[in-house]
């Protein structure tokens, strides 16, 4: 006889998790949790996966991933398979862009010290201009 395993109310998944009960909330709303059953009361159980799948999220966001690619991800894995792959194209994306990001900042960089670098006093105040040191000459 298998023993069910009792389910953990949301504010005990919340507290042993650390993850505040509105971000629960809307992660469920979201698809990216699914509450196992509901209590007599209406309130939300979920079983001890719970965790793993919080835990992943986490680690997820911190990489860079929005919750709608954690979702895809998580769908992968609920439908019995490894989202690896898919996890791997989306970090090399992630790679590809933030390069992308890097290049910018260096232009902008430039940009930057290439104002810092003729800046002078402006004695002045010339009609309809904030800083005419930073308009384009």
């Amino acid at each position: 006889m298998l023993l069910k395993e009792q389910g953990k109310q949301i504010g005990v998944v919340a507290k042993e998790s650390g993850v505040p009960i509105k971000t629960i909330r809307y992660y469920e709303e979201l698809g990216l949790l699914k509450a196992s059953d509901r209590t007599e009361g209406g309130f939300r159980l979920f079983n001890s996966n719970v965790f793993a799948r919080l835990s992943f999220i986490k680690r997820a966001q911190s990489l860079g991933l929005s919750l709608l690619e954690i979702k895809e991800f998580l769908d992968v894995h609920d439908q019995g398979d490894l989202p690896c792959d898919h996890i791997q194209a989306k970090l090399n994306d992630k790679v590809t862009a933030i390069e992308y990001q890097i290049e910018q900042l260096q232009v902008l960089k430039l940009e930057l010290e290439g104002l810092l670098s003729g800046w002078k006093s402006v004695s002045e105040i010339p009609e309809n201009t904030i800083c005419p040191i930073i308009y384009p000459t």
